[in-house]
């Protein structure tokens, strides 16, 4: 870049994502408050007929109703394009919300979709099953191999949905590889950021077109809200999903909009912290005699460490799972429920994504309205356990799995 191209760059195109996240979307206020402000409104006073009608037709700017946008929302949308370096983006209710928004502005009846089949219990039965309902029909595929992507496309294909790392198991894809496989099919690819979040993975920049986030997880950080977002181009935000929302109605409350705003301050440090925690404790979980296999992107030993270091600024997010010694399914399920029972310090829950540590049972939660054959080309197993590392210090933790894992060896 030359001087004078260096110029003509507006300063926040310039920043690091670390200092988006602390000053891009401030509202300007009248009072001049260094906190972004929170607007707790359903409805905005026209000055006027003219100008109401104008705005509600789209022929000038302006707020009209906080179901077709809100300036705390706005600020939410605006700092967590910048930090995925995407043109725009638009936010949701929830996670599941998002994608349902992006489904239904890019697919149509007769349209065709490609889907990892260890993508999220949920997303699976959405695309997989709801949107069967009119007419779309949908390929799943291994996570890794991208022959089998490639394979999968059809005359018809309009979509390819990546989740990377994958819940639970922790599957890395090569987004790039994707996005080549998209663009020459004239597709769209998709990629839940969930798990790594701009702080370690900015997915557009290696060729996606949609980045889909679940704001309740680590953009917010400390399980406060439901939230969802869509990062996109300013084609696909404005002309695609915004109708759609418009008349939909998944949208995001200015409160919890203003809650996941400030979440993104922390987001940097916080997933650094958290990615390093659950690096020690994955690589304790290896020396366990209980444990059979460990799942984590920062262990050498995982399939795709090195493709994972790559696109996740080297390092392996927060969440990790591992499987129990077993002999039967019937066996590991027991085994597994016994641990997690025994646990003192880390919470069971199904939820990800806050400071605390959070366990669950993949095989019989957030993926038991799967089919067993569903499961089984997941790899997820009635033995498996997920771990969302949080931030307490680790010993304790380590500590707090010695005694639950001493259940598993009873």
């Amino acid at each position: 870049m030359s001087a004078a191209d260096d110029q003509a760059v507006p300063r926040s195109a310039m920043w690091h994502a670390d200092t988006h996240a602390q000053h891009t979307g401030m509202a300007p206020s009248q009072y001049g408050e260094n906190a972004e402000a929170l607007f707790l409104t359903s409805g905005y006073v026209q000055p006027s007929a003219e100008v109401a009608a104008a705005r509600f037709a789209g022929e000038e700017e302006g707020y009209t109703y906080s179901r077709l946008g809100n300036p705390t929302v706005s600020s939410f949308e605006q700092r967590l394009a910048a930090m995925e370096g995407s043109q725009a983006a638009i936010a949701t209710s929830t996670g599941m919300s998002a994608i349902l928004l992006m489904c239904m502005g890019l697919l149509k009846s007769g349209d065709h979709v490609i889907c990892s089949h260890s993508m999220f219990g949920s997303t699976i039965k959405l695309i997989g099953t709801e949107f069967a309902k009119f007419g779309v029909s949908t390929t799943f595929v291994s996570q890794t191999n991208a022959d089998e992507w490639r394979a999968a496309v059809q005359p018809n294909t309009k979509l390819l949905f990546a989740e990377t790392p994958t819940n639970p198991l922790t599957d890395v894809c090569d987004i790039a590889a994707l996005a080549d496989i998209a663009r020459a099919c004239g597709a769209w690819l998709a990629v839940d950021n969930c798990f790594a979040t701009p702080a370690l993975q900015r997915p557009i920049e290696l060729g996606a077109d949609i980045v889909v986030h679940s704001g309740t997880k680590y953009l917010d950080g400390q399980g406060r809200v439901m939230a969802g977002a869509l990062c996109a181009s300013d084609e696909l935000v404005n002309k695609v999903f915004s109708p759609v929302i418009r008349s939909a109605g998944m949208t995001l409350s200015p409160f919890n909009a203003w809650v996941v705003l400030k979440g993104l301050e922390t987001l940097s440090i916080r997933m650094r912290a958290q990615s390093a925690n659950a690096l020690a404790l994955a690589q304790w979980l290896q020396t366990q005699p209980a444990v059979e296999r460990v799942y984590f992107p920062g262990l050498q030993s995982h399939a795709q460490h090195a493709l994972a270091m790559r696109q996740q600024h080297g390092m392996g997010g927060a969440v990790l799972s591992f499987s129990l010694k077993a002999d039967s399914a019937q066996e590991g399920r027991a085994k597994a429920f016994a641990t997690l029972n025994a646990l003192q310090l880390a919470k069971l829950s199904t939820n990800l994504g806050d400071t605390k540590t959070l366990v669950s049972h993949p095989a019989s939660t957030s993926h038991g309205r799967l089919s067993e054959a569903q499961r089984d080309a997941a790899g997820i197993g009635q033995s498996l356990i997920r771990v969302a590392v949080g931030l307490e210090h680790t010993p304790d933790l380590q500590n707090d799995l010695t005694n639950a894992l001493a259940q598993a060896l009873a």
